[in-house]
């Protein structure tokens, strides 16, 4: 079997299972419908294993697989770009959605959807594999908008409850409008290169950085640039197109794992890697990157910290690890946002997966203040969860603390316009991050034990009749299928980034498929020579600010949730106009539906009252009906039934048409 046939095996597996679960599911029953599932899934890892050591050994691919129509000189096909970035991605969506299947057995074993939900996943997996294997827009689209609308689904996917509908048609609206400047972008490339393929549009990039928007006068290649990223914002929330994230929360915690922490959200931060030729060359589109990234990363931080719903603060740590790997892309540290990428899949996946052992052990109750004391109950969640804390808090030797701390490196030594701007924001995120993750940890396993008693409201996803654990109940440890994946998860959490940093950062590993401009080769020419090898910045993260940043972090989860946790409710209310604030979100949510809904309901009822009622019915309908009476009624007066009346109306009108004859021949 070639090469070229294993990667189209690659998506097509999980298609197959995908299909095989949803038509079939009813037939093969559920132990049939996750059997075909994670096959699918386990060979798609197996062959992307094959093909990154064959690209590894020096073997590329770039190739189209089918034509689907020529239109305008223009070639819209399906093709495949394989080469050590893409199979980065291949590896790092197929082994965590590998966990997620197998997570997903004990997770949904008592759901009614539970075979349409191992369909809608491995869909999932086949889109998502579709967008990191193109080698041109057209694919790029289509996994673009698949995963999307696969996400749609699946946040939406206990359909009965309204939180979920409405949580799943603002992720579907807010990125229809990162989508729209994405299309924007692929639009302007296909009208100034005329082809859809990478290799034209990068290989037409310079001559682009000279050109200008026809009729606006635009820096051609900066608006390309900014346009592409605009989608990016909305795959990978970033502000202020972060809203839909936290909300999605409301899909079963398998896919929060899937989609919004590992692989769906960073299809923005692979696509801005791959269009680095394009990115390199404008300045200007940089340092936009640079500036959302750096906002994010801080200031969605600050959210997760007033956050009580388990998955809910997961996901604020979500929004702003997104802003750290854009904040690498903003100052040409692509592959540091690459490795950022692959360490926080494992890790974020891990505590995500976690979280949803949380919540089975509480029965379905994922308010943190009903928790405490989990500890001794759930020892594997708790263990692995503390893995994937430290790794999230950039621990020395865990595989976070080589990825971010190379970004904040990056940021120190970058001189592009914002970067001042952007190291504050990474260092404060730094603390943030500690903070609000061991406030978590500490509230969840730590500290007296506080369910089994009344309790607060919590927003949970589940369809279980009751919530929470009852009076006596003890939490429990989940079942092996639920524990194995968090022990899988943790091991990568700790070594993987130990192992890869030096090939993936230092030593050219990405080599073509990432491009470096010359005028930004330097800062990251300083870093590699002040690197000691992996060992080396382990032991020396313990003397950096980092490190000392989030051990004050720490410290302070420790003192104000478990030491002195009175302290919290004084800080709180000392500070209550800053807490307010935070939780509304920065009235982001208001000023939407406000502004841009308000705005929509008012545009669609003037055009109902105006276009509907005025002219539709009003005019084309009513109107027409008043016009055909009127005539009637006009033609009325003239059929009396008396002879004397017709012959004078003849007379009258031959009278008229004899005028009319006159005037014609005399003029």
């Amino acid at each position: 079997m070639d090469m070229k046939t294993l990667h189209l095996l690659v998506p097509l597996a999980p298609l197959a299972g995908a299909v095989a679960a949803g038509l079939f599911g009813k037939q093969i029953g559920r132990a049939g419908a996750h059997c075909v599932a994670i096959f699918g899934v386990l060979a798609a890892f197996i062959l992307s294993v094959v093909i990154f050591q064959d690209v590894q050994a020096g073997n590329t691919f770039n190739y189209s697989v089918y034509t689907w129509m020529q239109a305008g000189g223009v070639n819209f096909e399906v093709g495949f770009l394989i080469d050590k970035l893409t199979v980065v991605m291949m590896l790092v969506v197929s082994f965590v959605s590998l966990m997620v299947h197998i997570y997903t057995i004990g997770y949904m074993s008592d759901d009614p959807g539970y075979q349409r939900f191992f369909s809608y996943i491995s869909l999932f997996t086949f889109s998502m594999l579709m967008l990191v294997m193109s080698n041109n827009f057209l694919q790029l689209f289509f996994g673009w908008e698949a995963v999307g609308l696969v996400s749609y689904l699946l946040i939406g996917f206990w359909y009965k409850r309204p939180t979920a509908i409405y949580a799943n048609l603002k992720a579907f609206l807010v990125n229809r409008v990162g989508d729209f400047g994405f299309l924007l972008g692929i639009a302007l490339i296909v009208a100034y290169v005329g082809s859809l393929g990478y290799t034209e549009a990068f290989d037409a990039a310079s001559t682009m950085a000279g050109m200008e928007v026809a009729g606006i006068g635009w820096p051609l290649l900066t608006t390309v640039c900014i346009c592409l990223f605009i989608g990016a914002m909305g795959k990978s929330a970033q502000v202020p197109l972060h809203v839909w994230l936290p909300d999605s929360m409301e899909g079963p915690t398998p896919i929060s794992a899937l989609i919004h922490a590992a692989t769906m959200v960073t299809a923005g931060i692979f696509m801005v890697a791959r269009m680095s030729p394009l990115f390199e060359l404008s300045e200007t589109a940089l340092s936009f990157v640079l500036v959302i990234g750096a906002t994010t990363a801080l200031f969605m931080g600050f959210l997760g910290i007033v956050q009580n719903d388990i998955k809910r603060v997961v996901a604020y740590s979500t929004l702003s690890q997104l802003g750290y790997m854009t904040v690498a892309l903003g100052v040409s540290a692509y592959s540091a946002a690459i490795f950022h990428l692959m360490t926080h899949a494992f890790f974020k996946a891990l505590l995500f997966l976690a979280a949803g052992s949380v919540i089975i052990g509480m029965h379905h109750d994922q308010d943190m203040r009903n928790m405490g004391g989990l500890r001794k109950y759930m020892p594997i969640t708790w263990i692995t969860s503390l893995v994937g804390s430290l790794a999230l808090i950039g621990t020395p030797f865990f595989s976070g603390f080589y990825s971010k701390d190379s970004i904040i490196e990056a940021v120190h030594v970058s001189s592009i316009p914002g970067s001042g701007y952007a190291l504050f924001c990474v260092l404060v995120g730094v603390f943030v991050t500690a903070f609000y993750s061991f406030r978590m940890y500490f509230l969840v396993f730590h500290g007296k034990e506080r369910f089994g008693k009344p309790h607060h409201e919590h927003e949970d996803g589940h369809g279980d009749e009751h919530h929470g654990l009852a009076s006596g109940q003890k939490p429990h440890e989940s079942p092996w299928v639920v524990t194995l994946p968090l022990v899988l998860l943790a091991i990568p959490s700790v070594v993987i980034g130990y192992c890869t940093i030096a090939p993936m950062l230092f030593d050219g590993w990405f080599g073509n498929a990432i491009f470096v401009g010359d005028n930004h080769l330097q800062g990251l020419v300083e870093i590699k020579e002040a690197f000691l090898g992996a060992a080396g910045m382990g032991l020396h993260g313990f003397i950096t600010a980092p490190f000392w940043l989030a051990l004050a972090g720490v410290a302070a989860a420790w003192v104000l949730y478990m030491h002195k946790p009175g302290w919290s409710a004084a800080i709180q209310r000392k500070f209550a106009a800053i807490h307010t604030v935070l939780e509304n979100k920065y009235y982001f949510d208001r000023f939407n539906e406000i502004v841009f809904a308000g705005g929509a309901r008012a545009l669609g009822s003037g055009l109902w009252r105006a276009g509907e009622q005025e002219l539709i019915d009003g005019v084309g309908v009513s109107g027409s009906s008043r016009l055909v009476t009127m005539v009637g009624r006009l033609a009325g007066l003239f059929q009396t039934g008396y002879l004397y009346q017709y012959a004078f109306t003849m007379i009258v009108g031959v009278f008229v048409l004899l005028t009319f004859w006159v005037l014609k021949v005399i003029l």
